[in-house]
């Protein structure tokens, strides 16, 4: 059996750690702290953690990183020769997936079983929920002794709800046609109605007259994690992601968010371990390696002497819902730091001109069962390079230029690409990528080939992993170099 690549390994833990957004966010910004991204400055070659709300006194030679409410984050690097005008190369993708959930009001009871309501988030095969062992992650804010508040992360390591598929006893043309009502037939299960009942520790937990919205159970689960007494919980709001379940919990001395997730670890499959069986690789694969990426580059001793572009990772959010929000691709995050880097009309122009956003999320791989379903000369295979995905409709905002641009920048490293092109008969999917294009940013989509996309379990390849860190750091490394030897109108 073959041993796999270290960088796959690394993945595996990212992944493990980063049930929700919020912890990819977190687990992002301790590896860059590692490379020198410090949430204090103390010296030109550490990464600073800033603060939109700060005034930013930028420097050349250094290392930058901020997030916006605990789901996005964007770190980048000045170079030697930094001043406005400097153009920004930047690699973005995304952290949140297809998910379920919980609605404000979720407490259920129906034949004896405690159930939770949900809510689908996202276009996930939803499916393959069925019969998965679901926990709780999320967020906490908590008051501190000084009355100021905080937020903390959690993160429940024990399945506790179900989804239960209906017996073929019941059902014999299951295997024909699987159709289930989501409203309906989609309802996890929490418990038993009567273990509650006789919990003298569930009884304690109840909420206070008015706040039944959810189990005294949930509230107990959630109350024990999170070392508090169950009364103090006033409210919740919990959210079911494809692998996990979002909720912000109101207590009188804290707020709760967390999501619920499945508790089966990423893992190595496949006969060489050439394979990612894993949740959430649609985008936590991208987001890993785009974070490596720069942050490998800001360790390397050549960084103080590096001349060229302001190198660049955005992670957002709510890509799978359109990217409309706050922390998404269409917000205020890359126009707001590229204005910040170069303030002046001018400045912020060049800037511009002299900039380039490779669009990072993940790509179909050909099925071998459905074979079909790809364009008979667009059939990217796993572990087979990064993936070039063009569409003349511009749902990829890939064109020649930046194609030419990041074909050359992978043949640097030694590396293959792959082409993605939909079929004319079927309809194409879309990125962060032409959304920030408007900005007027050349722009390619890439990614690495996946299977079952959008499934509580993806299948992925562990060489693809170290793939797209070489072509991140070419990227970091040789891009504006590159760019000077090219001659455009």
């Amino acid at each position: 059996m073959s041993i796999y690549p270290e960088a796959a390994k690394r993945l595996l833990a990212f992944i493990n750690a980063s049930p929700t957004p919020f912890h990819a966010v977190q687990n992002a910004a301790i590896r860059l702290e590692a490379a020198g991204f410090s949430k204090v400055a103390m010296r030109a070659f550490v990464f600073v953690h800033i603060r939109e709300t700060d005034d930013w006194d930028l420097q050349p030679r250094s290392k930058y990183y901020y997030t916006r409410n605990q789901t996005c984050l964007i770190a980048f690097t000045t170079p030697s020769n930094w001043r406005p005008g400097t153009g920004v190369s930047i690699v973005a993708t995304h952290v949140d997936s297809p998910n379920l959930r919980v609605r404000p009001v979720s407490k259920k009871n129906n034949l004896g079983y405690l159930q939770v309501g949900i809510e689908t988030y996202g276009g996930g095969i939803w499916h393959s929920w069925f019969d998965r062992d679901l926990s709780l992650a999320g967020r906490v804010i908590v008051v501190q002794r000084d009355g100021t508040f905080r937020s903390k992360l959690v993160k429940i390591d024990r399945p506790l709800l179900r989804i239960p598929s209906l017996a073929i006893h019941l059902d014999r043309n299951v295997n024909d046609s699987f159709k289930f009502n989501q409203e309906s037939e989609f309802t996890p299960i929490f418990g038993l109605v009567e273990s509650e009942l006789n919990d003298v520790k569930v009884q304690c937990a109840s909420a206070p007259s008015g706040q039944m919205k959810h189990h005294p159970a949930l509230l107990l689960v959630l109350s024990e994690e999170l070392s508090v007494a169950p009364e103090e919980i006033r409210d919740f709001e919990l959210y079911v992601p494809e692998y996990l379940v979002v909720a912000t919990v109101i207590l009188s001395r804290k707020y709760h968010l967390s999501h619920l997730y499945d508790t089966q670890p990423s893992v190595l499959g496949g006969v060489n371990n050439e394979f990612i069986f894993s949740p959430r690789l649609d985008n936590q694969f991208s987001s890993y390696c785009a974070v490596e990426a720069i942050a490998s580059y800001a360790e390397n001793p050549s960084f103080m002497e590096f001349v060229g572009n302001v190198n660049c990772v955005a992670l957002f959010n709510h890509e799978e819902i359109g990217s409309v929000s706050t922390t998404g691709a269409e917000s205020s995050l890359i126009p707001s730091l590229l204005q910040r880097l170069s303030p002046e009309p001018a400045s912020y122009s060049q800037s511009v001109s002299r900039s380039f956003l490779i669009s990072a999320d993940m790509g179909h791989a050909v099925h071998p069962n459905y074979s079909s379903k790809h364009e008979e000369n667009h059939r990217p295979i796993i572990n087979g390079g990064m993936v070039i995905k063009t569409n003349a409709k511009q749902r990829y905002a890939s064109d020649a230029i930046s194609t030419f641009l990041f074909r050359k920048l992978v043949e640097q490293r030694g590396g293959k690409v792959q082409e993605f092109e939909v079929r004319n008969d079927m309809a194409c999917g879309s990125t962060v990528g032409p959304m920030l294009s408007k900005i007027g940013l050349r722009t390619v989509d890439v990614g690495n080939a996946m299977l079952s996309m959008h499934s509580i379990r993806e299948t992925g390849g562990s060489h693809d992993v170290q793939h797209a860190i070489d072509a991140f750091s070419s990227f970091f490394d040789g891009f504006a170099r590159l760019d000077g030897d090219l001659l455009v109108d």
